[in-house]
């Protein structure tokens, strides 16, 4: 692959990155200023027409999500920018917060202006103390400096930014659930329909969009469709399911590497390059065992699948849930697959709302399933037990609200598809990854 040049992370290492004062010296809000002087028609049309999907997980084109809010509605509309970057592994997100605010805070502005919302509520997970101070910092530049405001550098566009802190809950990533987090309640998702873009927060249209997602929306402006195509892979031939993968990615990789790190590069990076040659090789002179592709709810590639592209297709071909966060989890030849699965289903039970039986029950199910496993009681139909509760919740078998239960699921179907061998030698072995007074308490 050719060298890349970063656009979205182009200013993280400059000094002082997060003031207003460096970002308008490297042209910032002149994209914002670009788009005012368009219609709000043209603005969504622009970004619908780039081929920009959602960096939050789904990959929902986000030009096309715009166009779902009904057709002058008297208001207000609100837009919810998704900063709860809870699936494990990822801090794309939290990257580009720290050191580069005002670039998020441009793409937030003229997805407003796009939207014609004058309210924005930039929703943020607790952990990120940092994020919050930088942000909170921004914002109050940016009201200043006449940014944010009543009249918005000086075009007579009123937009007001609230930064809200969640608590802490992996649930308030579906959008929904961090709606209604929003709202003061529980984070339960609701049921769909309405979609958010009908009857969102407080029941007024809404769109949620997660931080990187925006950030494109400011380069797209500002450089144009053709740019933002000329970066990534178009969509297969003959698969009308297939809208591109479009653009530049952030992906980070973590666990089982010399170089752990966020990475900006071209949709369609394969595994592979993305670890041996960006994140400097899997660790101790070992080789990979299995690799997360975005966040462990999106699932396993074995060894020999790691010249997958890691875009919007590629990593459904493999058996995966889909690209979800691009955050690359890497597990080398020496750790256990039984406690990794373990690991990974103990989250999603401790995690899960508990609205959706289904969720509440299976997860934990299977995560005791898996404890017995460990504790070296188990048994060979454990692990039939195990792919049966794994393919009998979530949405694709249309048993619960939100997709929790799928991500949850995923990692076991894969896991149990790919590495049945090593959890059989497991069983028969009678190993034992935990101490039996620990396991009985």
């Amino acid at each position: 692959m050719p060298a890349f040049e970063p656009v979205l992370l182009a200013r993280v290492n400059k000094p002082n990155s997060a003031a207003l004062e460096g970002y308008r010296a490297d042209g910032g809000y002149e994209t914002l200023k670009k788009a005012l002087g368009m219609s709000p028609a043209e603005v969504t049309d622009l970004v619908k027409n780039s081929g920009l999907r959602g960096r939050g997980g789904a990959g929902f084109p986000t030009g096309l999500k715009w166009t779902f809010l009904p057709k002058d509605h008297p208001g207000p509309v609100y837009l919810c920018i998704n900063a709860d970057e809870s699936e494990p592994g990822t801090f794309n997100n939290r990257i580009l917060m720290e050191y580069d605010p005002h670039q998020l805070i441009e793409g937030i502005a003229i997805a407003c202006y796009a939207i014609k919302s004058n309210r924005a509520y930039l929703y943020l997970r607790y952990e990120y103390g940092k994020s919050y101070r930088v942000l909170e910092k921004a914002i109050q530049e940016c009201y200043a400096a006449g940014i944010l405001g009543d009249n918005v550098l000086g075009q007579g566009f009123q937009l007001d930014i609230v930064l809200h802190r969640g608590a802490g809950a992996y649930i308030c990533g579906e959008e929904t659930g961090l709606i209604e987090s929003l709202e003061g309640k529980r984070a339960w998702p609701r049921i769909k329909p309405p979609f958010p873009a009908i009857e969102g927060l407080f029941r007024k249209p809404t769109i949620v969009n997660n931080v990187e997602t925006l950030c494109c929306v400011t380069h797209i402006v500002n450089r144009g469709i053709e740019w933002f195509k000329s970066i990534g892979i178009p969509p297969e031939s003959g698969n009308p399911r297939d809208a591109g993968s479009y653009g530049p990615k952030l992906y980070t990789v973590a666990g089982h590497v010399n170089n752990p790190g966020c990475f900006e590069l071209p949709m369609g990076v394969t595994a592979r390059e993305l670890i041996d040659v960006h994140a400097g090789g899997v660790w101790k002179g070992r080789k990979a065992k299995a690799v997360v592709p975005g966040g462990i709810s999106m699932g396993f590639f074995s060894a020999d699948e790691l010249d997958t592209p890691l875009d919007f297709a590629g990593p459904g071909k493999r058996g995966c849930l889909g690209l979800g966060t691009a955050a690359v989890v890497v597990v080398d030849d020496q750790t256990s697959m039984v406690d990794v699965l373990y690991n990974c289903c103990r989250f999603f039970s401790h995690e899960s709302c508990g609205q959706c039986t289904p969720c509440r029950e299976g997860t934990a199910w299977m995560t005791k399933i898996l404890e017995r496993i460990r504790a070296g009681h188990g048994r060979l139909e454990d692990l039939d037990l195990l792919m049966e509760v794994a393919s009998s919740m979530g949405i694709i078998p249309g048993t619960t609200i939100c997709g929790l239960s799928d991500g949850a699921a995923w990692p076991v179907k894969n896991a149990l598809t790919k590495f049945r061998p090593e959890f059989e030698e497991y069983i028969k072995s009678g190993r034992k990854s935990v101490d039996p007074v620990h396991y009985a308490h």
